[in-house]
């Protein structure tokens, strides 16, 4: 029978105390502990909460929907969210020592490392306690290393990515929807100019990371053209799929 490592069992990892992340990370873990009795739940439960999770990673461009189709997931399936931006905001705004930490390299224009994000999307997933019902990963990961930080932090805790959802709009497509976006809401970045720019860094980070998860046998293509409820119903039949 196989044991899974649970989000209590972190102190066995010795060899990754020595990076600074990776310590602040375990301090924050310390004070959540679970008592005794959890610590000695059956793994059998655990595989059969592993079951029935699913864990979403939603990929789409700017103008895709990707915001909208997250959120009717969300009521349908009383699915959690993770927002990379939302997450970062709300880090830095409570104060957390993660979002200090964060805060301090944005400040001097740096990007945040892979580490430090992982770390504070950890702490977010493991708010959401051993019960629910799986969450939305949404603007990560962006790199295939970051696909696999987010694989291995999952099954440190039994858990595992159930999907990769691509939706796909045509190019013509998207670039309606922003520029009446921009329109509409006086956006200066959408304009054609930007926006041609934004879908070719889009297109140039993500299909590696496509053909990872491909290979991985977890992508799922979703035509996202179309109305609203034809496109959540092409997301319900992956989903509703999911073992």
């Amino acid at each position: 029978m196989r044991e899974y490592k649970l989000p209590h069992k972190l102190g066995e990892v010795e060899t990754q105390k020595t990076d600074l992340i990776t310590d602040m990370w375990y301090e924050l873990k310390k004070t959540g502990k679970q008592g005794d009795k959890e610590k000695g739940e059956r793994v059998g439960d655990n595989q059969q909460k592993q079951i029935k999770m699913k864990n979403i990673v939603i990929f789409g461009a700017p103008g895709s929907g990707k915001g909208t189709q997250s959120e009717l997931m969300i009521k349908h399936y009383g699915l959690g969210h993770i927002s990379t931006g939302d997450v970062l905001r709300s880090e830095i705004k409570k104060g957390t020592e993660l979002g200090k930490l964060a805060a301090s390299y944005i400040d001097g224009g740096n990007l945040i490392p892979d580490e430090l994000m992982i770390s504070i999307l950890a702490n977010v997933y493991d708010g959401y306690g051993r019960g629910h019902k799986g969450v939305i990963f949404d603007g990560f990961p962006r790199t295939i290393p970051q696909a696999e930080a987010l694989k291995k932090m999952l099954e440190e805790r039994g858990d595992k990515v159930a999907a990769m959802i691509e939706l796909d709009v045509p190019e013509e497509e998207l670039m309606q929807r922003l520029i009446k976006r921009g329109e509409e809401s006086g956006r200066a970045d959408d304009n054609e100019e930007t926006i041609k720019k934004r879908l070719k860094i889009y297109h140039s980070q993500t299909q590696p990371l496509i053909e990872w998860y491909k290979k991985e046998g977890l992508h799922h293509h979703v035509n996202g053209h179309g109305t609203l409820e034809e496109i959540f119903s092409n997301i319900k039949r992956v989903i509703d799929s999911l073992g």
